[in-house]
């Protein structure tokens, strides 16, 4: 589809005129699980999830098995008074009985809560008792996570038999469950009620409660339909964890709102079962954080010269993508990579669109509003800032009729001011609509005078062929406020010494500015990240603080 005017576009992406060809009416409720999966188990060979195992054999489940095993779990659900709005967390890798557990809950009106495999007991323990969560499901190798977890919900182990002997009085997930009618009335929900139970990724500091609408599902479409560019034709794999939000919401929830088959892969990201995946399945179609884009470039020499790909395009959310990630997957993977802008709160609302025909896609930018929602740019007495100028990147809720986000479930922090959510990143305008990340606004370095987003910089040091991943902070200094500080993991055939760091800061002074290069530059073996891939700079500002203390 080719667009001439964004906003006359927006105009016919209301709620009424998603939901005539959607789900009905949304004033009367609805139920996700009927939306993502009943609807095509009409088609007993439409196929809903291929899995890849790790240790075990792949398999295949079709819609109409989903709707039949999800109806067991409900009626499990429902014999154990758990209904509507309580929470099921899942500490489960990605498996078929994952998504029997996300969708069962759904069916049943509760709501789902993802908890990620590689969290540990405090992580596990403080989101259950916010939520109040009512059953955690895991398996033999997280079980042992939940024995530190205070004031546990009650567990129920998948593939309890396999797990150690000390917990042989756990329930097991397939005895329970087996037993059930593979019939239950899906339970329905109002647009405004919760589907899924998320919290932020803790980029920033503790992690925020994120009550999910129903009526997300109306962005999630728009979503994967127009950005992803998902057609009915293409073999889709969302490399995401669906422990995080964009493996829940676009690897899970969004391919099987439009009826395509989605794909897991059990075993850890490494390049070799990237390649195997892409190869076995024929990937047409792939989404994945900018870390494993960047990992893939890094181990560039796991493939050999002629290899090739099926894929058509792919997509990119989490951070900006630099321009040598991006030539590298044109060139290597043969299709184009486009960035998205998200947030666990929002869903997607800044998107480079494959299925939009846009007059310019800038590298490195995340594009233009996403159809539905109307994204700005502020300054500091929250008005709408001109080409050229920086500042916080905000939806207009009023005129963005598909944002869903009703503020933090236990109201830890008001995001809003009058008209506008305030996502706290800060981007560069570029006059016509889109925009490009420069930061969060907490990792804005202030050096003599100057604004620089860690973002640039990064980018920056990405396009030496030495450096594999970068973070950039602010080091308080006496003389010019702070300097720029870059922590640097380079390739294993490259030597960390003093010569390649002042390479590196020569590299960024010619390709920035003088204001703009890293005085110092530390060699890590790796980044402090958030389990779901992203940095996380304030661990490095905390420790170019306190050398900076140590040093006075």
């Amino acid at each position: 589809m080719t667009i001439d005017n964004y906003q006359e576009f927006y105009d016919r992406f209301t709620p009424a005129v998603i939901e005539e060809h959607m789900i009905g009416s949304l004033a009367d409720g609805f139920n996700v699980c009927e939306e993502i999966c009943d609807k095509w188990a009409g088609d007993a060979d439409r196929v809903a999830l291929k899995f890849e195992g790790d240790g075990r054999p792949s398999e295949e489940l079709t819609f109409a098995e989903l709707k039949a095993r999800s109806a067991q779990f409900a009626n499990f659900l429902t014999s154990q008074g758990i209904g509507k709005g309580d929470r099921v967390a899942a500490l489960l890798p990605r498996t078929p009985e994952l998504l029997v557990v996300i969708l069962g809950t759904l069916r049943a009106g509760a709501v789902y809560q993802p908890l990620f495999t590689a969290f540990g007991p405090g992580a596990i323990e403080y989101r259950v008792q916010q939520a109040g969560t009512k059953l955690v499901l895991t398996d033999p190798a997280n079980r042992f996570k939940l024995d530190d977890v205070e004031e546990c919900p009650p567990i129920l182990t998948v593939n309890r038999d396999q797990a150690d002997e000390k917990y042989a009085s756990d329930k097991d997930f397939a005895t329970e469950v087996a037993g059930w009618s593979t019939d239950f009335e899906p339970v329905r929900v109002g647009a405004d009620d919760p589907f899924l139970q998320m919290f932020t990724s803790g980029t920033v500091g503790k992690s925020k409660g994120v009550a999910v609408p129903a009526r997300a599902i109306l962005s999630f479409y728009v979503y994967m339909r127009y950005a992803i560019g998902l057609r009915p034709e293409d073999t889709y794999w969302n490399v995401a964890d669906p422990g995080w939000a964009y493996g829940l919401y676009y690897a899970v929830v969004g391919p099987l709102l439009l009826g395509n088959t989605t794909h897991f892969c059990e075993a850890g990201f490494t390049p070799e079962t990237t390649y195997n995946m892409l190869r076995k399945y024929k990937i047409t179609n792939l989404a994945a954080a900018p870390t494993a884009y960047r990992l893939l470039m890094a181990n560039d020499d796991v493939l050999s010269a002629d290899d090739t790909f099926d894929l058509r395009v792919a997509s990119s959310a989490g951070e900006p993508l630099n321009p040598e990630v991006i030539g590298w997957v044109d060139k290597r993977l043969g299709c184009p990579v486009m960035d998205h802008y998200g947030q666990t709160e929002t869903g997607m609302t800044a998107c480079n669109h494959h299925d939009l025909v846009q007059e310019v896609v800038r590298v490195g930018s995340m594009g233009f509003s996403m159809p539905g929602h109307r994204v700005v740019a502020l300054d500091a007495e929250y008005n709408e800032i001109p080409e050229g100028e920086t500042g916080q990147l905000a939806v207009d809720v009023e005129n963005s009729p598909l944002f869903f986000f009703q503020g933090y479930t236990w109201q830890e922090k008001n995001p809003f001011h009058g008209k506008y959510y305030l996502t706290g990143d800060v981007v560069m305008s570029h006059g016509d609509g889109s925009y490009s990340f420069t930061g969060r606004d907490d990792d804005i370095i202030t050096t003599a005078g100057y604004r620089v987003g860690p973002a640039d910089v990064e980018s920056s040091l990405l396009e030496h062929e030495a450096v594999a991943e970068s973070g950039v902070v602010g080091k308080p200094d006496p003389k010019r406020g702070s300097i720029i500080k870059a922590f640097v993991v380079i390739k294993r055939e490259f030597r960390a010494d003093d010569e390649l760091a002042e390479e590196l800061k020569q590299h960024v002074r010619n390709r920035l500015s003088t204001h703009a290069f890293p005085r110092e530059i530390d060699f890590v073996d790796e980044l402090p990240k958030t389990p779901s891939g992203k940095i996380q700079r304030f661990i490095l500002r905390n420790q170019a603080r306190d050398e900076s203390d140590a040093a006075e």
